[in-house]
């Protein structure tokens, strides 16, 4: 897990939205958030594997998992993550 990881699993939740990485980085950046598109879609990549992100359809929208909400409530610890079969 990074730091980015976070920001990006807490902007999906607040705002409740589905997006593919291309969306999902300009609006961080929108926001405020200084990430790159790059770092986005490795982030991404890596949060669904570990299941906090679910990928919604083949267009490539990922939406926060209910895995990734125990997660951010503090239900889960990072050592509890373990990649996904």
């Amino acid at each position: 897990m990074s730091l980015k990881d976070g920001l990006i699993l807490e902007f999906l939740e607040a705002h409740d939205l589905e997006l593919p990485a291309k969306p999902l980085y300009r609006n961080l950046n929108r926001h405020g958030h200084k990430i790159g598109y790059s770092t986005v879609r490795l982030r991404v990549r890596e949060l669904e594997t570990h299941g906090l992100l679910e990928k919604v359809d083949e267009a490539g929208y990922y939406q926060l998992s209910e895995k990734g909400r125990a997660y951010l409530a503090g239900e889960l610890e990072t050592s509890d993550l373990s990649h996904e079969d």
